[in-house]
C-alpha cells in the first residue's frame, strides 16, 4: 500500500536494496532505509530519479543482547521511506503523510499526534493551515528529538506522527504526551527536513537542494494496524514463534526465560534468513560474523528449550514461505540458505562438544588443585573462543560440586563489549565523510610511497564525536590532513605511526583509516601544545614500524608463491593482516599442513631472502597486468590502472609498502598452522628482528635446558631428554603401583568398619589426611569396589572448610538400584552443596562443614531406600 500510494505521487519505486553495503567501508550491513542512497542525499552520484520510494531490508545488532528481553528490540527490519533530491519538501512530504495514514489506511485520526522542532514555524503551519490539525495536537520537541544534526554538514529539523495506544499503556503522569519515555505514544513516521548546512561551529545555512528523508518501520506499523503489543506478534512473525513452540513443546507467553528464547530465535532466523540470502556467509570476521553470531546465539537458545536436534534449517522455510512474495529472490535461493544454516548448525554442534571437552580439562585442573570456583576468565574464553553458553558451564560445574565466577565472566564481557564499541565509534558520524568533515570530495593525497616526511595543512579536527577548530595537550582526536605520508590501515596492512607538529604543537599518531569519501583520519594524541584547523604541519612516519612491516608484506607475498608452488594452484588468499615483522595468512586448502611441507614453504622463502631479488613496483593497465599473471590480493579493489609488485617468481596487483629487496626481510619463520574455517587455512609468521629475537630465546633456552641435563652440547640434549623421560616413566609406573597397593590396603581395613545393611556394605566416614587428593580419594573408592562388589563407599575428605564428598557402588549394589550418582546429589544438598556423576563413581562437595555429620548420616537410610529395605 505505502509503495503504491507514492508511485501514485510520482515517485520510482526500487526494490531493496541488498543487505551487503555496495562502495560503502563505514557500514558492515543496511542499518536504514537511506543508508544505500547516501551519495544520492551528498550529491556524489546522480539518483534514477527525484523521488523514490523503498521498502529496506535492515540490520541493526547494537542493541543485540536486548533482543528477545523486550518485544521491541529485533535485529532485522524493514524500513518504509519516500525520498526527495532536491525536489518536492515539506508540504508534500507532511500533507501526504496525513493522506496515507488517514484515508489509506484508516487510521483515527483523534489518534494522531503531530510533533516538530520547536523552531520549525513552517511545517507548524503546514500542520494547522494545510491539514488542519489543532495546534493543541502538535507537540513542539526540541533539538535533541527533532532536529537530525551529525557535526559538519548537510542536517534539519525533523516533523514525527504519533499513535496513541491508550491511556492503560502510559506512564499515568498527567503531562503524559508525545516524547515520553512511556508505551503510550508510539512514534510511527519520521519526515527529516534536510534543508540546513552545518559548518561544524553551531552555524547554520540555508541549502540550495534541499531534500526529504522518511523512514517508518514496518514492524511497528504493523503492530498498529493490527492491534498487537509486540512485534512477535504481527502476522508474519507469529507463524515462526508458533513453529518454534511447536518444536520445543513450549507454548509462548507462559514464561519468562522461555518466552526471551523463543523471541531470539524467531528474530535470529529472520535477520540469518534474509542476511544469506543476500550473500553474507558465516565467518570469524566482519558481516559474516554477525551471521554466525545470530545462528549461533538461536542456536543455544534451541538448546535452553530443550530442543537437541538440528532445526534452525528447517525453521528458515516458515520465514521463507511468509515473506517470499515480498522478496521472491528468496524461493529460488531456498536450498543454498538451509545448506549454509544446516552446515553451521553442524559446526556449532562441534563447537559445544570442543567446549565440554576444554571445560572438563578446566574441572580435572580445579580439583587438582584444590580451587572450587572456576576463573571468569576461563568461562569468557569457553564462550568466547568455542561459543560455549555459561549456562552450560556452570550446569556441568554445579555436577562437579564446583561453581564460576560470573562476575569476572561478566567483566570480561564488558570489556570485549567496550572494545567493539569504541572500534564501530572510531569513524563514528564520520560515514558521511566529506559532508560531515564539511570539506569537498577532494582526497587526501598520499606521498608515502616516496616520503616518510611531508608538509601538509590540518583541514578539519574531531574530538569526542565532534568537529572543533583546535585541540590542545592530552586531548585524543582525529586530524585529517590536505596530503600525508602516513600509510592507512587497508588491504591487510597495518597503519604507520609516527607524529603530526606545527611550531607548538606534536600530535601522536596511534592509527590511520580512509574515510568513505577517500580522506586520511589520523588517530591519536595530543602530546603538547595546540594544533589549530589551518595549521601548517609535518608529518613524520615512525621509519622503524615502517620497515619492519615491509619486511612481514614483502615476506607475505614471497611466501604466497611459496605456498602455490608446494601445495598447488589452487592456494589463494582468504585474507591476511600485516604487521611489524609479524604476518598472518589465510589462504583456500583443503587439509592441514605436514610438518614437512612446512619446512619446504619455510625454506623456500627464505632462498627467496638470500636470493635478494629486486622489488620492482610498477603501475600499468589492469589488462596489462592480468597478461603478466599478477594475482590480486584480498580485500582490494582495483580500477583501471593497477599497482603491480614483482619480486622474483612472485607478481601481485598490491597497493601496500615494500622493500627495495628480498634480503632486507631478515630472517623468516612459521610459527603456527592451523585452520579458521572450512577450507581454509592459516598461517602466522615472523620475519626480521622478531625471527632474530625468537631464535635468541630458543638459544637460551637449549643452553638452559642443557645445563640443567648436564649435557656437555646441545647435541646431547635429546640423547640425555629420552634417558631422563625413561626413567620418570618407570619412577612413575612403580609409584602408581605402591599407591595402588597401599590403597588397597586402606581399603580391607577400612572394609572391617562397614556396616551390613542386607546384602550390602555400607561404609560412611570422614578422613582429614592433610597430603590425600582427589585422585588419592578416587584411587581407594576404586580398590573398595574391586574387593567388595556390595560396598556403597561414601568417603568425605575434610581439609580445613573445603570438604569434598566421594562415592562407589560395586557391580552388586548397583545392580540393587543402588547409584553412587544418585547418593551424591541427595545428601550434598544438606551440606549447601551438590555434586552427579556415574552409578559408580560420583563426587561432590559441601559448603557447611559443620553439617558433615549430617551428610554422612543420611548414607544408610538412603542406601535401605534404594535397595528396598
Amino acid at each position: 500500500m505505502f509503495l503504491a500510494f507514492f508511485e501514485e505521487k510520482g515517485h520510482l519505486r526500487l526494490p531493496s536494496f541488498p543487505l551487503i553495503p555496495k562502495g560503502d567501508a563505514s557500514l558492515l550491513l543496511i542499518n536504514s532505509g537511506m543508508a544505500p542512497m547516501k551519495t544520492w542525499f551528498s550529491g556524489e552520484a546522480e539518483p534514477p530519479r527525484k523521488r523514490i520510494c523503498t521498502c529496506q531490508k535492515c540490520i541493526r545488532t547494537i542493541d543485540i543482547e536486548s533482543v528477545g528481553k523486550t518485544s521491541r528490540h529485533g535485529s532485522y527490519f524493514e524500513m518504509l521511506g519516500n525520498f526527495s533530491f532536491g525536489d518536492y519538501f515539506k508540504k508534500e512530504s507532511l500533507i501526504w503523510t496525513w493522506e496515507f495514514l488517514t484515508e489509506h489506511l484508516g487510521m483515527d485520526e483523534n489518534l494522531l499526534y503531530p510533533s516538530v522542532y520547536l523552531e520549525d514555524d513552517e511545517a507548524f503551519k503546514i500542520w494547522t493551515d494545510e491539514i488542519g490539525i489543532a495546534p493543541e495536537r502538535i507537540t513542539k520537541l526540541g533539538k535533541e528529538d527533532n532536529f537530525w544534526d551529525h557535526g559538519s554538514g548537510p542536517c534539519g529539523p525533523c516533523s514525527e506522527v504519533y499513535f496513541d495506544r491508550g491511556a492503560e499503556k502510559g506512564c499515568g503522569s498527567s503531562d503524559c504526551a508525545p516524547g515520553c519515555d512511556c508505551d503510550r505514544f508510539v512514534e510511527i513516521w519520521n519526515n527529516v527536513f534536510t534543508q540546513f548546512d552545518n559548518d561544524g561551529k553551531g552555524n547554520y545555512s540555508e541549502l540550495s537542494q534541499k531534500n526529504i528523508d522518511t523512514g517508518m518501520g514496518l514492524d511497528r506499523l504493523a503492530c498498529v494496524c493490527q492491534g498487537v503489543d509486540s512485534l512477535f506478534e504481527t502476522d508474519t512473525v507469529i507463524s515462526i514463534v508458533r513453529k518454534v513452540s511447536k518444536l520445543s513443546g513450549i507454548v509462548y507467553g507462559k514464561g519468562t526465560d522461555s518466552d526471551v528464547s523463543i523471541r531470539i530465535i524467531t528474530d535470529h532466523i529472520r535477520a540469518a534468513t534474509m542476511m544469506i540470502c543476500d550473500g553474507v556467509l558465516p565467518s570469524n570476521e566482519g558481516r559474516g560474523y554477525v551471521l554466525r553470531r545470530l545462528l549461533r546465539r538461536a542456536a543455544r537458545h534451541g538448546k535452553l528449550l530443550g530442543i537437541d536436534t538440528l532445526f534452525l534449517f528447517d525453521l528458515c522455510d516458515v520465514v521463507i514461505s511468509e515473506n517470499k512474495t515480498a522478496y521472491p529472490d528468496l524461493t529460488p535461493k531456498s536450498d543454498f540458505i538451509k545448506r549454509v544454516i544446516k552446515t553451521e548448525e553442524e559446526n556449532f554442534s562441534k563447537t559445544i562438544d570442543s567446549g565440554t571437552a576444554m571445560l572438563t580439562e578446566l574441572i580435572e585442573k580445579l580439583k587438582n588443585t584444590g580451587i572450587s570456583v572456576l576463573p571468569g576468565a576461563d568461562a569468557f574464553k569457553l564462550y568466547d573462543t568455542y561459543g560455549f553458553p555459561l549456562d552450560l558451564t556452570i550446569d556441568m560445574l554445579a555436577e562437579q560440586g564446583l561453581s564460576v565466577d560470573e562476575d569476572g565472566f561478566r567483566e570480561h564481557m564488558e570489556e570485549q563489549r567496550t572494545k567493539a564499541r569504541k572500534a564501530r565509534e572510531a569513524l563514528g558520524d564520520l560515514a558521511w565523510a566529506g559532508i560531515d568533515l564539511g570539506l569537498d570530495n577532494t582526497p587526501t593525497v598520499f606521498t608515502g610511497f616516496d616520503n616518510i616526511t611531508d608538509k601538509g595543512e590540518v583541514l578539519a579536527i574531531v574530538s569526542q564525536g565532534e568537529l572543533c577548530s583546535s585541540v590542545s595537550a592530552g586531548e585524543s582526536c582525529i586530524v585529517v590532513l590536505d596530503r600525508t605520508p602516513f600509510y592507512a590501515e587497508m588491504g591487510g596492512q597495518s597503519p604507520d605511526f609516527g607524529t603530526i607538529s606545527s611550531e607548538n604543537a606534536v600530535f601522536d599518531v596511534s592509527a590511520v583509516e580512509v574515510s568513505g569519501g577517500d580522506k586520511y583520519l589520523h588517530h591519536g594524541k595530543m602530546r603538547s601544545g595546540t594544533l589549530s584547523v589551518g595549521n601548517s604541519v609535518t608529518s613524520q612516519i615512525d621509519t622503524v614500524r615502517r620497515n619492519a612491516i615491509k619486511r612481514a608484506h614483502t615476506a607475505t607475498h614471497l611466501m604466497h608463491e611459496a605456498l602455490r608452488r608446494i601445495l598447488g594452484d589452487h592456494v589463494n588468499q582468504a585474507g591476511s593482516l600485516v604487521e611489524p615483522d609479524k604476518l598472518r595468512f589465510d589462504f583456500t586448502h583443503f587439509s592441514a599442513l605436514t610438518a614437512d611441507e612446512i619446512a619446504k614453504i619455510e625454506a623456500l622463502v627464505n632462498e627467496a631472502v638470500l636470493s635478494s631479488h629486486l622489488v620492482s613496483v610498477r603501475e600499468m593497465p589492469i589488462d596489462e597486468a592480468r597478461k603478466l599473471g599478477a594475482t590480486a590480493l584480498f580485500g582490494e579493489k582495483y580500477g583501471d590502472v593497477v599497482r603491480v609488485v614483482e619480486m622474483g617468481d612472485s607478481v601481485e596487483l598490491c597497493g601496500g609498502t615494500h622493500l627495495d629487496h628480498t634480503s632486507m626481510v631478515g630472517a623468516f619463520s612459521i610459527l603456527s598452522e592451523f585452520s579458521v574455517a572450512s577450507g581454509v587455512r592459516r598461517i602466522e609468521a615472523i620475519t626480521g628482528e622478531a625471527t632474530l629475537d625468537a631464535f635468541n630465546s630458543a638459544r637460551r633456552h637449549l643452553s638452559e635446558i642443557s645445563n640443567l641435563l648436564k649435557a656437555n652440547t646441545t647435541d646431547e640434549v635429546v640423547s640425555k631428554l629420552q634417558q631422563n623421560l625413561s626413567a620418570l616413566k618407570d619412577l612413575r609406573s612403580k609409584l602408581g603401583a605402591q599407591s595402588s597397593r597401599d590403597s588397597a590396603d586402606r581399603a580391607k581395613q577400612m572394609l572391617s568398619d562397614a556396616k551390613d545393611i542386607g546384602d550390602l556394605k555400607v561404609l560412611a566416614l570422614a578422613i582429614t589426611d592433610a597430603d590425600l587428593k582427589v585422585d588419592g580419594l578416587r584411587l581407594l573408592q576404586d580398590a573398595l569396589r574391586e574387593i567388595s562388589p556390595s560396598i556403597v563407599s561414601v568417603i568425605a575428605l575434610a581439609q580445613g572448610d573445603k570438604v569434598t564428598v566421594t562415592a562407589a557402588c560395586g557391580k552388586k549394589a548397583v545392580s540393587c538400584g543402588v547409584k553412587a550418582g544418585d547418593i551424591i546429589r541427595e545428601i550434598t544438598k544438606i551440606g549447601g552443596g551438590s555434586g552427579g556423576g556415574k552409578p559408580e563413581f560420583a563426587m561432590g562437595g559441601v559448603k557447611d562443614s559443620g553439617k558433615l555429620n549430617e551428610v554422612l548420616a543420611a548414607v544408610e537410610p538412603l542406601v535401605k531406600e534404594k535397595a528396598g529395605g
